[in-house]
């Protein structure tokens, strides 16, 4: 992974980020983050009581149109950091109880990560630590992970490279994305689960106290307005392709940010899905015969589930 030419992602952009210059990411060699705290609104598995301690990165190699992340995908938000400062950031989060070590379109970042979680885990690190991407990632550069990595956090966003063209400008994402999807697999086997401690925490009754994911892949697929044709490839093709060795997350969280979303070029996204269109996908997992998958209840299509980027334990 030379970081003087940068192939890092399937941008392959060649641009010198030791040097200060910046590929489709708009990054340079320099990590940049712009929050990392205890986060509650992930899979229950992934957040438990606790809450997985995430890091999010600024900066995104896909830089889709609909983004929820705006501020920190496209880098106008963050601070500078160290890869030593990321690593005792990850023991910190571990000090507070995280569930995890929960990394946030970490794919640009990939060297400077490997190289703070392997620090890390020989200074104590021990819980395990989620790669939680976009998917737009090679999979000869998730191999460079591979053993440092417990659980996969992996989008699949589309099976049309019509959509993936339009909202990413990126074609060839069900490419490389299926084939990321694959390597993580690979890495982490069928999903593993176990018990939280429950000895310290001061849980409600609708607190999730079921057992924690500590390996495995949660493939995360969000339904898009007028998309459905597209979600019902999406949950065919892993179906078919990986029952139940995966975990399916369908999600109706799609909000529209009207003050980053153009609403010329882009109407059809300008409002979020109905409770009956995602409750026929459901329904259509269900026909396929998927079992093992979280679906989302309630009003999560709202800005106030999106965290500030604050810098907050930067």
């Amino acid at each position: 992974m030379d970081l003087h030419d940068c192939t890092i992602c399937p941008r392959n952009c060649h641009a010198d980020r030791i040097n200060g210059q910046t590929g489709y990411c708009g990054q340079t060699n320099e990590i940049k983050a712009a929050r990392a705290a205890l986060h509650m609104w992930e899979e229950p598995c992934i957040s438990g009581l606790s809450g997985s301690g995430t890091v999010f990165f600024s900066g995104c190699n896909m830089g889709c149109v609909f983004c929820q992340n705006y501020p920190i995908s496209h880098g106008q938000t963050g601070k500078i950091i160290s890869p030593e400062r990321l690593s005792n950031i990850f023991l910190s989060l571990q000090a507070q109880n995280a569930c995890n070590i929960n990394l946030v379109t970490p794919t640009h970042f990939i060297p400077q990560i490997k190289k703070a979680l392997e620090t890390a885990k020989s200074n104590g690190l021990s819980i395990p630590v989620v790669y939680n991407t976009s998917s737009y990632d090679k999979a000869d550069t998730l191999k460079e992970l591979d053993g440092l990595i417990d659980i996969y956090l992996p989008d699949l966003k589309y099976y049309s490279p019509v959509l993936s063209k339009k909202y990413s400008s990126a074609e060839d994402y069900f490419f490389h994305a299926s084939s990321a999807i694959e390597e993580m697999v690979r890495q982490t086997g069928k999903p593993v689960f176990a018990a939280q401690d429950l000895s310290w925490a001061n849980k409600n009754e609708n607190d999730y106290s079921g057992p924690l994911m500590k390996k495995g892949v949660i493939v995360r697929h969000l339904l898009l307005p007028g998309c459905a044709a597209d979600s019902k490839a999406i949950l065919r093709y892993l179906s078919s392709t990986y029952k139940n060795d995966i975990y399916i997350s369908i999600m109706n969280q799609y909000t529209p940010v009207p003050s980053f979303l153009n609403p010329h070029a882009y109407p059809e996204l300008q409002h979020s899905v109905s409770s009956s269109v995602y409750d026929k996908l459901i329904d259509y997992a269900l026909s396929l015969g998927i079992e093992n998958g979280f679906i989302q209840d309630g009003d999560t299509c709202s800005e106030s589930f999106i965290p500030p980027f604050d810098c907050s334990g930067i």
